[in-house]
């Protein structure tokens, strides 16, 4: 589904935040993205997304080449794709229900299949009476849900979570990590990027480790070694 090869990413100043990483991901995988702070993890996801270009190799998404595309048919690989962010991103304005139908209205869903979908996803990370509070009524944890609720509305073949529990707690970091792991047996990929050592050692999933913008290590239900 995923394919990295041969990347390298340099930056202004010859900074190089990607050296020559090449993997696969296949569908319905959970890999986790480890290493620590600056070692490449963040640009991974932009460039698999399209937000910036490889400055050599090339990326491909179920067959095309990501940086290669236009801007239509780019759009129509990010909208098979739900991201998740350290901090939420949720719309302050908006209520929880009103954060996850202006994705659909955005794609074009009518308000009868967005009351639908909206009402599904909600059961799922388990916020259906959380549905008319605002951001700012939520609790860390229940932003974060709301957050993976928006990532999830349009059924994307793919969720790349961002450092999601970077601001939570412990109790939260397992309650959404839960939630990951049940998007992913619901048939979902999902791309995790995480320093956090207990969530790897305990997900017991695949594990890709970046150092210094190379990767190190590549093993099926890894652990955080660094």
């Amino acid at each position: 589904m995923i394919k990295f090869q041969n990347i390298t990413k340099t930056y202004p100043n010859n900074i190089i935040a990607l050296d020559d990483v090449s993997f696969e991901v296949d569908s319905d995988e959970f890999v986790c993205i480890v290493g620590r702070s600056g070692a490449g993890k963040t640009t991974l996801l932009k460039l698999l997304l399209g937000i910036e270009k490889p400055s050599k190799g090339k990326i491909f998404f179920n067959g095309d080449e990501v940086s290669s595309l236009g801007f239509g048919k780019l759009q129509g690989v990010r909208r098979k794709i739900g991201i998740v962010f350290q901090d939420y991103k949720l719309l302050p304005s908006k209520t929880v229900y009103e954060n996850i139908s202006y994705i659909l209205e955005l794609i074009g869903k009518n308000d009868e299949d967005i009351s639908v979908e909206v009402s599904q996803v909600l059961e799922i990370v388990g916020l259906t009476n959380r549905a008319s509070n605002f951001p700012a009524q939520l609790s860390g944890g229940e932003q974060q849900r709301a957050a993976i609720a928006r990532a999830i509305a349009h059924r994307p073949k793919v969720v790349l979570a961002d450092e999601p529990t970077g601001n939570l707690d412990p109790y939260h970091t397992r309650d959404i990590i839960n939630l990951l792991k049940k998007i992913h047996k619901l048939g979902t990929t999902v791309i995790l990027s995480t320093h956090d050592k207990e969530i790897i050692d305990n997900l017991e999933e695949r594990v890709i480790t970046l150092e210094e913008g190379k990767v190190i290590r590549d093993d099926q239900k890894g652990r955080f070694i660094l």
